[in-house]
């Protein structure tokens, strides 16, 4: 198995990515092998500071940079040879089995779109992302940011890609489904909302438990939560903020430490017909490690194929 790394992305490139991709290495030693994509010229000598600890690593050239303030659409298509072009092109080919970065997110997006595509029947591939429980491990938020405007169908769809996530790859066995709301009552909401609840509630692939509100974003309530991509971003960025506020503080706490960027690595494109995630720009040598393991986690799990058969059928 093989995991790349866009070497190039991230506001801490090349150094971060590389160190990140060592620290990985490391703790895939024996399971996978971790592939970094950018220039050469700039990842070699970089690697060589890391002594034999780097030696596993493999290095594929790409002699463009997507940088980010860029426009997405524009630059991936007139930069080829770009490192994130030529992941999604080592991914499409099955020459690697993830492909993460920590660049243009954008960019990431524009990519799993126009070379990897879609699940045949996925209306909107989304980004998700993972929120601390109360009760201990992890529960999925979708989307949180690929998709601003939602029809009540993609959110339908985001709470499928989302349980089967939940199911496959974080090992919840029977994932709760709730759906974003105003409040708990089934008329509650806005128009898409409310039209979203109508379709989760004779959806046989999902166990919907209804709407849920902010308040129960870290409760046990639901292991899935479903909204549009601009609440779910707001969202994010708010449990972030929490985090730093905390730091700042000089408040430590083992649950808002999960809150942490770091350590969660990256948020997975769900909804594409391979394993991609995108990472923070400001990624560290850890979030960059990590992101690359949840690769791994991704791939192990066979994912994208139980996505393809759920929506086969």
């Amino acid at each position: 198995m093989k995991i790349a790394l866009d070497a190039m992305g991230g506001d801490f490139a090349p150094q971060a990515a590389v160190a990140g991709a060592v620290l990985a290495a490391q703790r895939l030693a024996g399971k996978a092998q971790v592939v970094l994509i950018g220039s050469e010229a700039e990842v070699r000598p970089l690697l060589q500071q890391h002594g034999p600890s780097a030696a596993a690593l493999e290095v594929v050239h790409a002699s463009q940079v997507i940088d980010m303030g860029e426009h997405p659409t524009k630059a991936f298509q007139q930069k080829q040879d770009s490192s994130i072009a030529v992941g999604y092109r080592l991914l499409h080919s099955g020459e690697v089995d993830a492909f993460c970065s920590a660049g243009n997110t954008g960019a990431m997006l524009v990519g799993a779109m126009f070379t990897v595509k879609a699940v045949p029947g996925v209306l909107r591939p989304a980004i998700a992302n993972f929120v601390p429980k109360l009760a201990g491990g992890y529960g999925i938020l979708v989307d949180v940011g690929a998709n601003a405007d939602c029809k009540p169908e993609m959110l339908e769809q985001f709470g499928e890609l989302g349980s089967l996530y939940a199911q496959y790859v974080l090992g919840i066995a029977h994932p709760k489904v709730g759906l974003m709301s105003l409040g708990e009552e089934e008329g509650k909401g806005t128009v898409i909302t409310q039209a979203a609840h109508q379709l989760f509630k004779v959806n046989p692939h999902v166990h919907f438990i209804g709407n849920i509100e902010g308040r129960d974003l870290f409760n046990d309530k639901a292991d899935v939560i479903v909204c549009d991509g601009y609440v779910g971003n707001v969202m994010l960025k708010m449990a972030e903020s929490m985090y730093d506020i905390m730091v700042t503080r000089n408040l430590n706490d083992d649950f808002f430490e999960k809150v942490n960027y770091q350590t969660i690595g990256g948020s997975p494109i769900l909804g594409i017909n391979d394993n991609a995630i995108i990472g923070h720009g400001v990624s560290t040598p850890l979030a960059i490690c990590n992101m690359l393991m949840q690769g791994y986690q991704m791939a192990q799990s066979g994912i994208v194929d139980h996505i393809k058969d759920s929506f086969k059928s």
